[in-house]
């Protein structure tokens, strides 16, 4: 559980009541954008050479060196930055590099960017959006986060107050406000480098892209049937976070808000990475499983104020060596079945009263736990780090309990109103080495590679 509570709830509420007409009366131009496709999900990553540079660079080349990548070439120009969260107001170098449009196979109501790239001392990156509505009109350039792998440089941030009559940015999450009305029908992405001037140093981005999705209103889902990982369980270690209560203030305080942190280090170490002794210096000896600690201090959200946001999270995963690392959306527990089976674990996000997943022993508006398989019978095998102990953290849900909970877009809450679900939300993250599984016959739904 984490704080992202208040935030994911409206966020999702927001989009369930918004998503009960039928997608082909919402248009008043754009024609086939609003039919729905069987899944309502576009992931499109630019990462390979030929991709950078079909896209516009401004002080930015292209480099192939290590893993292809755009990087500060002759910096188009210099900027002063204040950050807001240090007060600090400091010169840097820049360059840019806008993509081309993306053009989606139907109307999307949210989208979500995430990016790998490598910050080195005395860099950062901002991400943006640009949309395109279904009459032909734009949104502004949205900011999706200011971003670095440290934090000595620039404090790294969402940017709240966002919007337009149409659209809103929540955190890492841009919303269309009335999806009856509007839709988003097409996009591109701009990332912006930065370095002190007179540098060498640059960042490399190996990986910008964005999931696009239409999920419908729904309580309910209909149920997968057990299928190719049933009686598969990968071995990931097991952290708790719960250990972490109180430690950290400055970085939310540990225990419930620290689940994609805690989340995303046990997958991290999966794939054998993990913070170096000289990089976990900085924690207090006396505390367990220092490497969670580290997880949380380097995806905290100095805006958002605290750990869950989830482009940050994959950000993190992909600093290490090799790493690969998006935030999509899923469309059923078959997927996740074909991702365990090739060794791939799974990060979820959802939310339930206690009584909707039987075995959790509690309760909540939004958490992040971890597929790690399925039993012979198809139940969920699940690392949930909202547990006592490390020796807990293992748990088999019921299959359909788990599926339901997480694809769900509107549920009720402990007051009897009704609040939000995810709608399917994950994080993936595997090593370069190995090959995402084909999930769908149709390219770029989920990954778009």
């Amino acid at each position: 559980m984490s704080n992202s509570v208040s935030r994911r709830a409206v966020l999702a509420a927001g989009l369930a009541a918004a998503s009960t007409v039928a997608i082909s009366g919402a248009a008043t131009a754009g024609g086939s954008h609003h039919e729905p496709p069987e899944n309502p999900v576009d992931f499109r990553a630019w990462s390979s050479a030929g991709d950078w540079h079909r896209g516009d660079g401004a002080g930015t080349k292209v480099s192939a060196q290590g893993r292809d990548s755009v990087r500060i070439g002759r910096p188009a120009g210099t900027v002063d930055y204040t950050d807001p969260h240090t007060g600090t107001t400091a010169a840097w170098e820049y360059g840019t590099w806008t993509g081309p449009w993306h053009e989606l196979r139907f109307g999307a109501s949210e989208l979500i960017p995430s990016w790998n790239a490598d910050t080195p001392a005395g860099t950062w990156i901002q991400i943006e959006l640009l949309g395109r509505y279904e009459d032909g009109t734009l949104t502004p350039w949205y900011v999706m986060g200011r971003w670095a792998g440290g934090d000595a440089d620039i404090r790294r941030t969402s940017v709240d107050g966002q919007g337009d009559p149409r659209s809103t940015v929540y955190t890492d999450t841009f919303s269309i406000d009335d999806p009856d009305v509007h839709r988003l029908t097409a996009y591109r992405l701009r990332v912006t480098l930065y370095r002190r001037p007179g540098s060498d140093a640059t960042p490399k981005v190996w990986r910008l892209g964005a999931m696009a999705s239409y999920v419908p209103d729904r309580f309910e889902v209909p149920a997968s049937t057990p299928g190719e990982a049933r009686g598969i369980e990968l071995a990931v270690p097991r952290y708790s976070q719960n250990t972490h209560v109180g430690q950290y203030p400055e970085y939310d305080n540990g225990g419930q808000a620290w689940c994609s942190p805690t989340s995303s280090q046990m997958i991290l170490e999966y794939w054998g990475r993990r913070p170096s002794a000289a990089d976990l210096a900085w924690v207090n000896p006396e505390f367990a499983d220092p490497q969670v600690c580290h997880a949380a201090r380097f995806t905290y959200d100095y805006q958002y104020e605290g750990c869950g946001n989830w482009p940050f999270n994959a950000a993190y995963a992909a600093t290490y060596r090799d790493m690969d690392a998006i935030v999509t959306r899923l469309r059923s527990l078959s997927d996740v079945e074909r991702l365990i089976k090739a060794g791939i674990p799974v990060i979820t996000s959802q939310s339930f009263l206690k009584e909707e997943l039987d075995g959790a022993g509690y309760g909540t508006a939004g958490h992040l736990m971890t597929v790690i398989g399925f039993t012979a019978e198809g139940d969920v095998i699940a690392n949930d780090p909202a547990s006592p102990g490390n020796e807990a953290v293992r748990h088999v849900y019921q299959r359909r309990q788990f599926e339901n909970i997480w694809l769900r877009t509107k549920r009720y809450n402990s007051s009897g109103g009704v609040s939000g679900g995810s709608g399917g939300v994950a994080y993936l993250y595997k090593s370069t080495r190995k090959s995402w599984p084909k999930l769908t016959e149709r390219r770029a739904e989920v990954w778009g590679d």
